[in-house]
């Protein structure tokens, strides 16, 4: 398991617990990412939550075991645009279950918030088992090279060396993510279907605003984030990957269909 999965994940508390005592000092000298200001963000439709509501949902929080959410213990902040329309980017952010060295699972929110809205999913996999994928599957998946490199790719309130040693393992890994919800055209209501998303690759490609605005509110720098991870290795990119590079790509659409096996 990676670093961070081992310094974060509840279910390895006990096991980390003593080393975790003895890299504290060491981590504070590393420095620590102050966690990002709340920000306001668009209100879904419906009334509030009434007091009735409330009280059955805390009480529900007390006395149900929800072991999925228990296991997510990685949070990554990122951008991702939809694969057809680079012009439309979006943040992400990314809460991760590390099911086991090849495979991580995320679900995709628009911010660290209780209030946030769902986005999507990513499903990140190992070099490993991206090569063995079908090409045609292939298609799917975006590289995480630059968006680690770049520095724009971050773990939020974990030490640097941490992170360092977290965006080691991810630089070599690739990720297939749908986006449930087109935050940037309706941030009221999920509209229409999932759309199939991609990472950046190269400089100049996302806009700068969004990574600006992304630093200050997370009090962080992209560029030193860059300088931090210069002597992570490059790896090269195995063929099928960014399939968007060629001009052309994969991405849903809603067809009407015949019923099959229908009953009733």
């Amino acid at each position: 398991m990676s670093f961070l999965h081992n310094l974060t994940c509840r279910r390895c508390f006990n096991r980390t617990f003593a080393t975790a005592l003895v890299a504290t000092p060491l981590a504070a000298l590393a420095g620590r990412r102050a966690s990002a200001a709340d920000r306001k963000l668009s209100p879904v439709p419906g009334s509030p939550n009434s007091v009735r509501s409330q009280v059955l949902d805390k009480a529900a929080d007390a006395l149900q075991v929800k072991k999925p959410i228990d296991a997510m213990s990685e949070y990554l902040n990122g951008f991702h645009f939809y694969a057809d329309d680079m012009g439309r980017q979006v943040e992400a952010n990314h809460f991760c279950t590390h099911l086991n060295e090849d495979f991580h699972q995320c679900v995709i929110y628009e911010a660290n918030q209780t209030d946030a809205k769902l986005l999507g999913i990513e499903y990140i996999v190992s070099e490993r088992i991206f090569k063995t994928l079908p090409e045609e599957e292939k298609k799917l998946w975006h590289s995480h090279q630059y968006e680690v490199k770049s520095g724009m790719l971050v773990a939020p309130n974990v030490p640097d060396l941490g992170e360092h040693a977290f965006m080691a393992d991810l630089v070599t890994t690739y990720g297939k993510t749908w986006h449930t919800w087109q935050i940037d055209r309706n941030p009221d209501f999920p509209f229409g279907i999932p759309q199939l998303m991609m990472g950046f690759t190269r400089d100049g490609q996302i806009r700068q605003s969004l990574l600006d605005d992304r630093d200050r509110r997370f009090d962080i720098s992209t560029q030193s984030e860059r300088k931090n991870r210069a002597d992570i290795p490059l790896p090269d990119i195995v063929p099928g990957a960014n399939a968007w590079q060629g001009g052309k790509t994969m991405q849903l659409q809603l067809v009407e269909m015949p019923v099959k096996n229908l009953r009733g």
